[in-house]
C-alpha cells in the first residue's frame, strides 16, 4: 500500500462503502445496515473514515458520555466514569490490514479527545469467544481492563477497556 492515507471525517456518500466493511468483519463487531449506521451517526461523537485513492479503507465510531445511547457495554462506562469517548466499533478492511490504520485511526481519535479535555478512551473486546487481535492491538496503545461482563445471554464475555490519556 503506497498511496497516501487520509483520515476524514465520514459523510453520506461513504455509507455503503462503511457497511460493507462492518459485514466484513461482522464477527467481530456488531451487525449494522444503513439505517443502523445513520442511528450510531447521529450519536457519534466521532465518525472517521480512512481512505486510499478515494476508497473506504477502514472507520471508526465512537460516542461521548451522556450521547443517548442505549447499548449495554456504554452503560456499563457510563456508571463508573463522568467523562469518556466509547470507541463502538473500528473495522480496517481485511485487505489493508497490517498497514498501521487502526493505529493511525487511534492516534487521530486520541488527538480529539484532547483537544476537548476529554480524559479517557473506553472499549471493548470479547474474550468468550476470543479476539486475540483485538486484546493485542488495544494492549498495544495501552488499554488497560477495567472489569468484564457477559452479554448474549451468556454466550458473550467483553473486556472492558480503558485508557487515560496524559
Amino acid at each position: 500500500m503506497t498511496a497516501e492515507l487520509l483520515i476524514r471525517d465520514a459523510g453520506e456518500g461513504d455509507d455503503a462503502a462503511i457497511v460493507a466493511l462492518n459485514t466484513a468483519e461482522v464477527r467481530h463487531t456488531s451487525p449494522m445496515d444503513a439505517d443502523r449506521l445513520r442511528q450510531l451517526a447521529s450519536l457519534s461523537a466521532y465518525h472517521r473514515v480512512a481512505t486510499r485513492d478515494g476508497r473506504v479503507v477502514a472507520f471508526l465510531l465512537a460516542m461521548r458520555a451522556g450521547a443517548d445511547y442505549r447499548n449495554d457495554n456504554f452503560a456499563w462506562f457510563t456508571a463508573r466514569y463522568r467523562d469518556f469517548l466509547y470507541v463502538d466499533r473500528i473495522v480496517v478492511d481485511a485487505a489493508a490490514q497490517g498497514h498501521r490504520l487502526g493505529s493511525r485511526l487511534y492516534a487521530d481519535l486520541f488527538a480529539f479527545a484532547r483537544e476537548r479535555g476529554i480524559p479517557r478512551i473506553t472499549c471493548e473486546f470479547n474474550v468468550v469467544p476470543p479476539n486475540e487481535p483485538s486484546r493485542r492491538f488495544h494492549e498495544r496503545h495501552g488499554f488497560v481492563e477495567a472489569g468484564r461482563q457477559w452479554l448474549d445471554e451468556g454466550r458473550k464475555q467483553v473486556s472492558m477497556q480503558v485508557v487515560e490519556l496524559a
